[in-house]
């Protein structure tokens, strides 16, 4: 069986990290874009990171551009754009596809795992967000506008 254990991914700064390293936690992974009427929820997300990293949870941005373009800058540029808008510490990931050919091989397989609406596995919009528990599952599947403060309850079940 696969988890998010067996993947790898890249941080902004260019380092493989491995999600082996990440077991024991939870993890909220967030497809993001600085330029999307989603993106105050950056605050939303800071938020719920710095509620509960200290009793085993991350959040992991993955910033991407496939929708409307909402994502254009470099990973410095986009770094620096959350920070200083909205105070983020939790870790970004680089830019990455969450659809079609060049998908990144973690949310082709998050999709396959929390099916969204209907039993589609495309993403529709920035924002999406997958739960993981601590052994690796995707747990569930929240929508563009589920605001990470709703998702709240569900984390503290598997923390």
């Amino acid at each position: 069986m696969t988890t998010i254990a067996d993947f790898k991914v890249t941080t902004n700064r260019g380092e493989e990290l491995d999600l082996a390293d990440k077991k024991g936690q939870v993890l909220l992974v967030v497809n993001t874009a600085s330029k999307c009427g989603f993106t105050p929820q950056y605050d939303g997300l800071e938020a719920v990171f710095q509620r509960y990293k200290d009793q085993g949870f991350e959040v992991l941005g993955f910033p991407c551009n496939q929708f409307g373009a909402q994502e254009p800058g470099n990973a410095e540029e986009i770094q620096e754009f959350c920070k200083l808008n909205f105070g983020v510490t939790f870790p970004l990931m680089e830019k990455v596809d969450v659809n079609g050919s060049d998908a990144s091989p973690l949310f082709d397989w998050m999709k396959k795992e929390a099916r969204g609406v209907m039993g589609t596995t495309a993403i529709k919009w920035n924002f999406t967000k997958f739960l993981i528990d601590r052994e690796g599952n995707v747990v569930k599947r929240y929508g563009s506008s589920d605001k990470p403060e709703a998702i709240a309850k569900d984390i503290e079940k598997l923390l």
